[in-house]
């Protein structure tokens, strides 16, 4: 185990993500201050068969916490360079962003987080004083400047790249499995 500051904030997260089976978390069985997540998504617009999954998982993650689910516009002025494109990206997902919210950037040079350390990362969120989790999925060219500085932290969900669609999936998968390890149930065997 190592110990990182992410932006001013400590915390201890496995190098290796590989778990050994029925590992816990540190907070299993124990009570847990849900904040409400916001997932925040560049892209264009989903594929019908993606946003029912979305959906799902929304309506079973609502037994544990409050789930806002943004779509932000990939390109939203239509520029040509890929730096202007990322810079306006990058304005508009600060826009949704509180001072007060523990913000999680997904980046392909994130931590290698498994799924006990992803349970504890929600668990932590609570104990920061913040009013709202967010998490952040990139456009096609990734995160700008602004988010990168905002973020507390930073993970990543596979070590292949992933599209913002599947990202999201498997964020919304990861999240639920997150609670149902934080409340002790069984889904996660």
């Amino acid at each position: 185990m190592m110990a990182i500051s992410v932006s001013g904030c400590s915390s201890v997260y496995a190098k290796n993500s590989i778990q050994s089976p029925g590992k816990q978390c540190k907070y299993t069985g124990q009570s847990v201050r849900a904040l409400p997540v916001r997932i925040l998504t560049v892209g264009k617009k989903r594929s019908p068969g993606v946003q029912l999954l979305v959906d799902e998982y929304i309506l079973k993650l609502k037994h544990y916490c409050s789930v806002d689910d943004v779509l932000v516009r990939s390109n939203p002025k239509n520029a040509r360079d890929v730096r202007v494109q990322v810079e306006d990206e990058d304005t508009a997902v600060m826009g949704h962003i509180r001072s007060d919210d523990w913000v999680v950037m997904l980046d392909e040079n994130g931590l290698d987080i498994g799924s006990e350390k992803m349970a504890e990362l929600v668990g932590d969120a609570g104990n920061t004083g913040a009013s709202r989790l967010s998490f952040c999925i990139g456009g096609p060219y990734g995160h700008g400047r602004k988010m990168r500085e905002r973020a507390n932290m930073s993970i990543k969900l596979s070590s292949m790249v992933l599209n913002h669609q599947i990202a999201l999936l498997v964020l919304m998968e990861q999240l639920y499995r997150s609670w149902t390890i934080l409340k002790g149930q069984n889904y996660h065997h």
